[in-house]
């Protein structure tokens, strides 16, 4: 066959492929515009369904008060223990404890069976006792410090058209646009048809742009869910700057329609955000609906105080969600340094020690309700926070027995921060991220466990669980080498009590107040 001949045929070839695709490609074009017209016709009678059940389900209920995290009063003043010669380096038997002999150990789990008593190997009585072996001196590992990460919001190259509004969001400047038809007016009277028509407004306008505006931030800001909330509410100050009411409004709808349970709750003159959370909060008033609660929370800082409130039991379809309230991942603030430095003494050396916080990140961690001190333990710290004061703690304990490395980090903890309780510094009751404790002129005693639990992983790597006495939280650590003093057994393993407010006393030493209580294990 002729060259030209074989060209013509190919090229008729691909021609009538093309040509027998197009019905395809039409069809499929067909296939989703019907598609997506199902869509938002089932979206839209989802939002009717829901209005029509706002319209009728409202109901007057009483509200209940916060739980109380810990009603046993601290101690206002701590005991100084005597200033002792610190151990020597070497491993010494464990000294068995008031505490060892009941093991204290968290309800789900199983005390550790007592070691078996090692018999002599018969015919082996008279021969002569084997050398003592020369003690071996653990070293803890060489921790690596992860550097900072800085990430950029995201900056969006073409904002969908709509009204644009300026946020600033602990420190990061923000720039979002919406549909003019999402600024809906609530009107003076509040009631259940005034708040179903709301929704039925926010529901027509386009606000799947703004929504997406929004869930775009959660990677580069690094929001968890309580951070999502708060840009929600601060998406919502700007639509409708000065409204209260409305501000809760437009948060319920963005919340729910990214999926949270999120319910509103009104009385004559206000309107109440709730939403549960996955895990127990404090000091927060409550409604209880299928044996979950729902809290009053109030995301502008101050803590909404409810009575009688008119309120509905029933969820938007699709909406399931509670608010994860775990601190894990720190927000990517444009952070307000505040440097200090603190001092302390150990083995007869000087330290000083640079502190660099942030003011963004201390006003976010502000905003967190109570909640339970395990959440505080296992809490993420900004890196930019802690490399610089791991950085210099670390060269201090590297080289040095696991002892000696965490009877500094005690002194450190002990000493370096003045005591005062929480009531005291802020009037209520108030538990401290490790970043707060740095920050704040004053800590108290679940403060500087939190953080002397958080060094001792970052720096010397063994395991910390926290004791919770009444009125009194310390800790206990997890050593591989022998230890003495006062311990707890936790989970088949031995812990050495380490109290960071017990001031100049070293590990194994219990505060006299405590010595024979028994605590509870907080693991995390």
């Amino acid at each position: 066959m002729h060259t030209s001949q074989k060209i013509l045929i190919v090229t008729l070839s691909m021609s009538l492929t093309a040509t027998a695709a197009e019905p395809d490609r039409s069809d499929f074009k067909k296939w989703m515009q019907q598609e997506t017209t199902q869509f938002k016709e089932y979206r839209d009678q989802r939002d009717q369904e829901f209005t029509q059940f706002l319209q009728t389900q409202w109901k007057e209920m009483q509200t209940f008060k916060g739980d109380v995290r810990d009603d046993k009063p601290k101690p206002k003043v701590i005991p100084v223990a005597p200033v002792l010669p610190l151990p020597a380096d070497l491993p010494a038997p464990p000294e068995i404890s008031a505490a060892d002999k009941t093991p204290v150990i968290a309800p789900e789990q199983i005390s550790g069976a007592e070691k078996a008593p090692v018999l002599p190997v018969p015919g082996s009585e008279n021969k002569p006792a084997p050398a003592l072996a020369v003690p071996v001196v653990i070293v803890p590992p060489i921790v690596t410090i992860p550097e900072p990460i800085k990430l950029a919001p995201v900056a969006i190259a073409a904002l969908p058209k709509g009204q644009s509004i300026d946020v600033v969001f602990y420190g990061q400047s923000l720039r979002f646009t919406y549909d003019p038809a999402l600024k809906v007016r609530l009107g003076s009277r509040i009631d259940g048809d005034a708040i179903s028509k709301h929704w039925s407004a926010l529901s027509l306008a386009d606000y799947e742009p703004l929504l997406k505006q929004i869930e775009s931030q959660r990677t580069p800001l690094q929001l968890n869910d309580w951070g999502y909330a708060l840009l929600s509410y601060q998406v919502a100050k700007g639509i409708y700057p000065g409204s209260n009411n409305e501000q809760s409004l437009f948060t319920w709808f963005v919340m729910t329609k990214a999926g949270y349970r999120a319910r509103i709750a009104y009385d004559t003159s206000h309107v109440y955000l709730l939403m549960p959370t996955e895990q127990p909060i404090y000091a927060t008033a409550y409604f209880t609906f299928a044996n979950q609660r729902y809290y009053a929370l109030g995301l502008n800082g101050t803590k909404n105080k409810l009575d009688r409130v008119f309120t509905y039991d029933g969820n938007y379809p699709g909406a399931n969600k509670a608010l994860d309230m775990r601190v894990n991942r720190s927000l990517n603030t444009l952070r307000q340094d505040k440097v200090k430095k603190v001092n302390f003494d150990y083995n007869g050396k000087k330290y000083t020690v640079t502190l660099d916080t942030d003011n963004e990140t201390i006003a976010y961690l502000n905003t967190y309700p109570q909640m339970d001190i395990n959440l505080y333990f296992s809490s993420d710290v900004n890196r930019a926070t802690a490399h610089p004061l791991l950085v210099q703690l670390k060269p201090i304990v590297e080289g040095k027995t696991e002892k000696d490395a965490v009877n500094l980090l005690l002194r450190f903890v002990q000493t370096a921060f003045p005591y005062e309780t929480d009531e005291q510094q802020f009037g209520e009751e108030n538990y401290l991220f490790p970043e707060e404790t740095l920050y704040y002129p004053y800590s108290d005693c679940e403060d500087r466990s939190v953080l002397f639990a958080w060094l001792v992983k970052n720096l010397v790597g063994l395991q910390v669980v926290g004791l919770d006495y009444p009125g009194h939280v310390a800790t206990a650590v997890g050593f591989n080498e022998n230890v003495s003093g006062d311990s707890v057994s936790y989970n088949n393993k031995r812990y050495v009590i380490a109290d960071p407010t017990y001031i100049n006393a070293n590990i194994g030493m219990a505060m006299p107040e405590f010595k024979n209580t028994k605590p509870t294990v907080i693991a995390y």
